[in-house]
Order: structure tokens, then C-alpha cells, then sequence
């Protein structure tokens, strides 16, 4: 049986729609939760992919956060292995950086509901490609990553234009967050940080515009949602494909 490994770095940014999707296709599914053991030793030989979720900290703090460095150094080796990655938000800035790319501030920040533009390329990958044109995707995040070397950029949105890429045939990364339900949104609306980020945002809309928006758009994001996580499900068990990464530090 296929195991998963997942990279969970705050409870309030767990797997959402994606654990039922993962446990009814039949795969285990071993946590690493980074907020209750910082310090979790990551041999990633034994799993066929890897999903590395969200968080409110950034790359930058790998010297302050030993745990991002030691993901880095995991999802590199997943790379190597020719493995499947899927990387979600701070997930995606972790594997743009493992591939050589830059983690920065987004001129804005996008927190809320934002219609995503695929590329070309995206219209047409085999995971990215269920999700419709000008689809409204839910976000949450401060900073953006550049889209690696060699990497396919797949969307973009009208304040971030680095949303997706793929890197290889099996590595993604989503700046957007596909996992999200209602409950989720309003766990995070509740959240003392979150809501505070929200405020200082100087975004015009607030919370409340967050939750209208959400009972529009929730349904119709899932749907595209589970399509796409099933296609990236698809990739794992495939035979591996090896790549050849520079060498790179993360201490």
C-alpha cells in the first residue's frame, strides 16, 4: 500500500478536503507535525510522496525554525527519488526555494477569494488542468515565490503572478490554498493571528466579505478541487524518475 508522508506545520492548517481524497484512494498517510515536534527526524525512503502543507512562518526563518531547513533537505531528496511532491502554500515557497527559485514579499497580500488565470501550460497539465479559467481559489498568504529554473509556470492572479508551477513530471506547487471547506475558512477566521493579519492586511474587504464570498464560491472550488488532487494522486506508485539537483545548504 502506497504511505504518504505530510508536512503539517500549525493544527490549524491541516489536510482539509485532501484527507478523505488520499485515505479512499487507499494510502496511508504519516504526519510530520512540525508545531508539537520541531525537532522530528524526516526519512522520507520509505513513502512515495510528499505533501508539504501551510504555516505563518516563511523560508527566511530556517535559521530561527531548524525544521524548515531539515524539510528542505527532505524535499530534495524526494526530488532525487523522482517522487511525488505537492507543495501548498509555504509548501510551494519550500520547494521554489529547494529548486534554486526566490522567496519573497508579494507586493500585496492575498487573503480571500481571487480568480486564478492558467497559463497555456497550465490548460493543459495533466494535474492543473480541471481547474476552469478565471476559477476563484481561496488565499492566504504574504509572500510569493519566483518561479524556478527549468520549472512550468501553470497560473497566475492579477496581484501574484508566480500562483503554480511544475517542476519534472510529478513535483507541484500551489501558492493557493484547493484543500479549504467552510468549516476550514471560518477555523481560520477565528484564529487570533489570522485575524490579525487580516486586519493589518489594509485589504478592502473584511471577514465578513470573506464568508459571503465563501458560501459563493466554496462548492464550486471543491469540485475542481478534488479532480485535481486526484490527478496528482494518480502520480504516485508511478515508477520513479530521477533528477539531478545542485547541491545547496539550508543551514
Amino acid at each position: 500500500m502506497p504511505r504518504i508522508l505530510v508536512f503539517q506545520h500549525v493544527a490549524a492548517e491541516p489536510l482539509g478536503t485532501l484527507d478523505p481524497l488520499i485515505r479512499r484512494r487507499g494510502h496511508r498517510i504519516r504526519f510530520r507535525n512540525f508545531e508539537r515536534h520541531p525537532d522530528a527526524l524526516l526519512n522520507v525512503d520509505r513513502y512515495r510522496g510528499l505533501v508539504v502543507l501551510g504555516g505563518p512562518m516563511n523560508v527566511e526563518d530556517h535559521p530561527r525554525r531548524p525544521h524548515l531547513a531539515n524539510e528542505m533537505r527532505a524535499i530534495e531528496r524526494m526530488l532525487e527519488q523522482g517522487k511525488p511532491v505537492l507543495g501548498i502554500c509555504l509548501g510551494a515557497q519550500l520547494l521554489a526555494h529547494v529548486l534554486g527559485a526566490s522567496v519573497s514579499r508579494n507586493a500585496v497580500p492575498e487573503i480571500g477569494w481571487y480568480p486564478l488565470q492558467k497559463t497555456d501550460a497550465g490548460h493543459s497539465d495533466p494535474v492543473l488542468a480541471p481547474l476552469h479559467a478565471d476559477t476563484p481559489v481561496f488565499q492566504w498568504h504574504g509572500c510569493r515565490f519566483d518561479i524556478p529554473t527549468d520549472a512550468v509556470h501553470l497560473a497566475r492572479s492579477h496581484d501574484c503572478d508566480q500562483q503554480a508551477f511544475r517542476y519534472g513530471d510529478n513535483a507541484y506547487g500551489f501558492q493557493f490554498h484547493l484543500e479549504m471547506d467552510e468549516r476550514l475558512v471560518e477555523r481560520w477566521l477565528a484564529q487570533p493571528a489570522y485575524r490579525d493579519e487580516l486586519a493589518d492586511s489594509g485589504l478592502p474587504h473584511d471577514e465578513h466579505a470573506i464568508r459571503a464570498q465563501t458560501r459563493q464560491h466554496i462548492a464550486g472550488m471543491q469540485r475542481q478541487a478534488d479532480a485535481v488532487f486526484n490527478n496528482f494522486l494518480d502520480l504516485v506508485g508511478r515508477p520513479q524518475r530521477r533528477y539531478t539537483l545542485p547541491s545547496r545548504e539550508w543551514a
